[in-house]
């Protein structure tokens, strides 16, 4: 399993509040991008997106950007099906 960092940022413009509307924590991002069930790369943005199960059973998609080896920005996650 990898280790990052993440970085959250508050606030209207943040990502924290941009993947609450979509009904995504962040333990649940993290979750998922710490222990992907399947790793590829966005066909809209070109960064990375992996897909997995949450530990509250959501099977979730995180986009994030590498930041460097070990940080990565979520940009958006959302529930798959």
């Amino acid at each position: 399993m990898p280790w990052f960092d993440f970085v959250w940022v508050p606030g209207k413009d943040g990502n924290i509040e941009h993947l609450a509307e979509h009904g995504v924590t962040q333990d649940e991002a993290e979750e998922v991008v710490m222990n992907p069930d399947r790793v590829e790369t966005s066909r809209s943005s070109g960064f990375p997106i992996v897909f997995g199960y949450t530990s509250t059973d959501k099977y979730i998609a995180v986009v994030y950007e590498q930041v460097d080896e070990v940080t990565v920005y979520p940009l958006t996650a959302y529930e798959t099906e």
